[in-house]
């Protein structure tokens, strides 16, 4: 059983290599219980690796008794075993439904980990009372009915996270959770995001765009070249000039309204 009080992740000396390349070399990182995180980075630089080593579709290539590769205090973790304390979703989640289900069987299919429900799948009263309870809480339920291949990105990606929280888990992780959103789904996306902050589960956001950094965000890991270029508070780390680095190219980071933007120099 886990440490409720540990921390979310621990990675020290931990590199994912592929033949003669190292695609992901984590020295150290650390991301606390109490912390809201965004990683951010271009593509190519080792976002998805990093989500498939925390969801344990890949694992780590060892490189020495000084390598720490924790989850939630474990050294050995599954999805399965995650489920309670980390919720995810991933634009690949998303891709994958696409048969015909309803918004209301997409949460419920949080509680079996699957793509949809199948006839093994016995839910009960009090599984379809907590989906109502959640999609309610989303402000989604008007939605229940409809099926998911029928909804725009943004109401999927609502029932995706709704998808997420049936276990209550202690952290949210979004991965590019904006992609394919238009900008009135991108400020409903952000005011989801802040009623389950507020609501006491924590958000780890990856993501190449700006636009899905919302206040709440209080640590930003900045990944380049398969390595953490900087990483900090929002103070010290989401700033033009880092941002111009990560990118090579200048640009400017404006905020206003709750809202974060960056324009070309």
């Amino acid at each position: 059983m886990a440490n409720p009080n540990s921390n979310f992740i621990e990675f020290q000396n931990t590199a994912v290599i592929r033949g003669d390349r190292t695609i992901l070399d984590i020295e150290n990182l650390v991301i606390g219980s109490n912390e809201n995180t965004a990683i951010i980075g271009p593509n190519g630089s080792g976002k998805s690796t990093l989500i498939k080593l925390i969801t344990a579709k890949i694992y780590p290539s060892w490189t020495g008794d000084n390598t720490v590769c924790k989850m939630f205090g474990q050294n050995q973790w599954n999805v399965a075993d995650l489920r309670s304390q980390m919720g995810i979703v991933t634009n690949e989640l998303q891709y994958d439904f696409h048969n015909d289900i309803t918004g209301l069987e997409t949460i419920m299919s949080g509680f079996f980990a699957s793509i949809g429900l199948f006839t093994n799948h016995k839910t009960t009263k009090e599984m379809r009372q907590k989906a109502q309870e959640i999609s309610e809480f989303l402000e989604i339920s008007h939605l229940n009915d409809k099926y998911i291949d029928a909804m725009s990105s943004g109401e999927a990606r609502r029932f995706l996270i709704a998808r997420a929280l049936v276990h209550k888990p202690k952290v949210l992780v979004l991965d590019e959770p904006s992609n394919s959103l238009d900008i009135a789904s991108v400020i409903k996306f952000h005011a989801t995001i802040k009623k389950i902050l507020n609501a006491g589960t924590r958000v780890i956001l990856v993501t190449h765009f700006i636009s899905d950094i919302i206040p709440e965000i209080s640590r930003f890991v900045l990944l380049k070249d398969g390595k953490i270029f900087a990483d900090g508070s929002r103070k010290e780390v989401f700033t033009s000039a880092n941002l111009s680095s990560l990118f090579n190219m200048k640009v400017e980071l404006i905020e206003k309204d709750g809202l974060a933007q960056i324009v070309v120099k």
